[in-house]
């Protein structure tokens, strides 16, 4: 009967557990089912240059309007498409400077980006990164403590070298146990250059914009109805990562390790 008991007590215990483990995904599941939905329905698809281009008059009405309306819009739209991990999140941010000003649209950009991240680093943090603290071994225990030894280097790299996707720099430090109070610097910090830039870079889309229309247009022209489905009008926000722009971010990258490198060196003995 002891015996009865006592597997009855760890089978209780096992299903507390499993619950509890269910009850702390179901958030994270939510925010990924809700991204999986939003791109299968093909939402995702109005986040193009061309529907900007499209509806470019009516975005600077409702702006000269009732511009901090069409500013917390533009935050809640960009806040929700890094919280669900949606692709877009650099035209959002060439998309503030083309409305609202480098400026401008810059902090914006930078407010929403952090937002959003922040929503799902404290999710997955919660839903995956505690419970994998609890259960870590060694390996995966000593890269966690090494890495949250210089989180905000870390963080800081990872930022602002593009290489990176961006949703999985909201994912891994959640894993690797960085406090959040480390991870809203790194990221507001991280990512004020390559915001700027990108948000510098479409205070001139109206030049763009106007260019391939002209374009398009002699191509429609040319090809005669006919051909007219030859002629596309399509504009490509990875085409302003240039050469130049991409070492330039890969060099503060390496700045931000620095303090790395010195306390590696420092560490070791001498001899």
């Amino acid at each position: 009967m002891r015996t009865s008991n006592k597997d009855s007590d760890e089978g209780a215990a096992g299903d507390a557990e499993g619950s509890s483990w269910l009850r702390r995904l179901l958030p994270l599941v939510a925010l990924f089912g809700v991204g999986a939905l939003v791109i299968s329905q093909g939402w995702h698809s109005y986040l193009t240059l061309e529907q900007l281009a499209a509806n470019r008059e009516a975005l600077k009405e409702l702006i000269d309007g009732n511009l901090p309306l069409a500013l917390l819009i533009y935050i809640g739209i960009y806040i929700a498409v890094v919280a669900l991990s949606l692709p877009g999140g650099a035209l959002m941010t060439v998309t503030s400077g083309f409305l609202f000003g480098w400026l401008l649209g810059g902090s914006a950009s930078i407010v929403g980006a952090t937002i959003g991240a922040t929503i799902i680093f404290l999710i997955a943090k919660t839903s995956l990164g505690e419970p994998l603290a609890a259960r870590a071994g060694p390996w995966l225990a000593k890269l966690r403590k090494g890495f949250q030894q210089d989180a905000l280097s870390y963080l800081l790299f990872l930022r602002l070298v593009p290489a990176f996707p961006f949703w999985l720099v909201n994912l891994a430090p959640a894993l690797l146990g960085v406090p959040l109070s480390t991870y809203l610097i790194g990221t507001a910090v991280g990512i004020v250059p390559g915001t700027f830039a990108f948000a510098y870079a479409g205070v001139g889309l109206d030049s763009v914009i106007a260019a391939q229309r002209q374009a398009h247009e002699a191509c429609l022209e040319a090809a005669g109805v006919q051909g007219a489905a030859t002629c596309q009008f399509s504009l490509d926000p990875g085409a302003l990562l240039t050469p130049q722009l991409l070492i330039a971010f890969a060099l503060l990258g390496l700045v931000a390790l620095i303090p790395v490198a010195i306390k590696k060196i420092r560490s070791r003995p001498a001899g």
